[in-house]
């Protein structure tokens, strides 16, 4: 599996710009990681005048085939018929694009703050694969190349053998494209249309690569006139992926046409409530609420223990202020859906920077947890058995010592006020206790007083002359001066 990228220059405008837009430096052979074996980045030229480089991916066959075993477990079906010896380690395919994606992401991102203005403009390139698997053969390479802007694109069957032509051409071509792109357009159009000319896919297509795919092909996608074919095989032909990719780009199109945002086309409204007030929902005023304490409080570094899909961190990330955001859950299927809320593989490296989601525990101790400014814990300790509460209070308040901790959590006495919820029901089939106001103060007091903080507590939401709050917020402050470690 090999493949060149290759470009032209002048003295003003070197050729080995090329290494700096994709991140790699010329003189040096680098080697990547990958779930497969190893990927390879090297330059058999590297001039003012010209410059290559080339994406070598080795692959392990052990390795793909402890991945997964035929289509249902997310192996290709060649895989499944001929697990060792096949031909995913020299045909590009579904791994050459996933290496892509790993070694060139700042590239395919468009980033570079070394030359922000090259990585914005076109430049000439010539990119070669000299094995390339395509279903279609050569006359449906064109079809889907030839609409993107390349001046050239030259698909060669290669025979099945050359001393007995007779016998045919294979499904491979030899594909050179040529022409002036943007690096980041071309390694783009790359990332989708291998495994759509291979029509497979080397790992089981989940719902996340509807967004992987509109990411990808943002700004030629939408206006493809392969647009069904492209989608139908980059999503494995699930309809209901493939229905919910069309149903996108259409939306794409039509704004396109009419030179408007997405969200101002697809803004339909029911316009019988279009003049009604809406109430602010409580969530929404629970995270304004935690927001203000975080900045009264002067955070920086945040913690959100028990983060679920992401709500919270991703307001904030809005704010500039808050240099480092940590999202904490224990179930990783909530950290992927946080990822795919906060689109972390379509984030600047700059933003990427600021956030991480970690898996754990928090009635375990962590030293990944320690030294920031404050902790959220936003409607988490009323999921926790009470006899396992006293864990996460070490975990959180004696072991990783935040300057400030923030815990709100369902005021029962405010359930009388939901119509809808019936008598000495909890507001969620989770929860295993609900606390009055008189209840959740004596626990913070104590927590407060055991681990050293000082503690307030802030209504969020109407708060009711007779039943208070729907929820209720404790700030903690520590007193000491330190962050060390409290003795359990």
């Amino acid at each position: 599996m090999f493949l060149t990228i290759s470009t032209t220059g002048t003295p003003d405008r070197p050729a080995t710009d090329l290494g700096f837009l994709l991140h790699k430096h010329p003189e040096k052979a680098q080697a990547f990681s990958t779930a497969h074996g190893t990927a390879h980045v090297l330059y058999p030229e590297a001039s003012a005048e010209h410059c290559t480089a080339a994406l070598l991916p080795e692959v392990d066959p052990v390795a793909l085939v402890r991945r997964g075993k035929g289509r249902g477990r997310g192996g290709a079906p060649d895989s499944a018929l001929a697990q060792y010896v096949n031909d995913r380690p020299y045909a590009a395919s579904s791994l050459l694009a996933v290496a892509l994606a790993k070694v060139f992401k700042s590239a395919l991102n468009g980033v570079c703050a070394a030359l922000p203005e090259r990585a914005a403009a076109p430049m000439p390139l010539r990119i070669e694969l000299p094995a390339l698997p395509a279903r279609g053969g050569a006359g449906l390479v064109t079809r889907l190349f030839g609409p993107l802007g390349w001046a050239s694109v030259t698909a060669e069957p290669v025979v099945l053998d050359p001393e007995f032509p007779e016998w045919g051409d294979s499904r491979y071509v030899r594909l050179v494209l040529e022409g002036e792109l943007r690096l980041a357009d071309a390694l783009n159009q790359l990332y989708v249309l291998l495994p759509v000319l291979d029509d497979a896919k080397h790992y089981w297509v989940a719902p996340d690569e509807v967004d992987k795919l509109l990411r990808a092909g943002d700004g030629w996608l939408a206006g493809h006139p392969e647009r069904q074919l492209i989608t139908s095989r980059y999503l494995s032909r699930r309809w209901g992926l493939t229905r919910e990719a069309t149903e996108r780009l259409e939306l794409v199109r039509l704004a396109e046409a009419d030179g408007l945002a997405v969200e101002d086309v697809d803004n339909a409204v029911d316009e019988a409530t279009d003049t009604e007030e809406r109430p602010v929902p409580l969530a929404e005023q629970r995270r304004e609420a935690i927001l203000g304490a975080l900045r009264a409080a002067d955070a920086a570094r945040v913690l959100d223990l028990g983060c679920g899909q992401g709500q919270l961190v991703q307001e904030l990330l809005k704010d500039v202020r808050f240099t480092d955001v940590v999202g904490v859950d224990v179930s990783a299927r909530a950290l992927s859906v946080a990822a795919r809320r906060l689109r972390l593989e379509r984030m600047g490296e700059r933003q990427a920077g600021r956030v991480t989601l970690l898996q754990g525990s928090l009635t375990y101790t962590d030293k990944r947890l320690t030294g920031y400014d404050a902790a959220v814990l936003s409607e988490v300790i009323e999921h926790l058995d009470l006899p396992r509460l006293p864990a996460l209070e070490y975990a959180v308040f004696g072991s990783a010592r935040p300057r400030t901790v923030l815990v709100t959590t369902p005021n029962v006495e405010y359930n009388v006020r939901w119509e809808t919820l019936p008598a000495g029901h909890v507001r969620h089939g989770d929860h295993r206790f609900e606390w009055t106001r008189a209840e959740f103060r004596t626990w913070a007091a104590d927590v407060a007083a055991s681990y050293g903080y000082e503690v307030g507590f802030v209504p969020v939401g109407p708060d009711d002359p007779e039943v208070g709050p729907p929820t209720q917020m404790a700030v903690f402050t520590r007193t000491d001066e330190t962050s060390k470690e409290v003795s359990a």
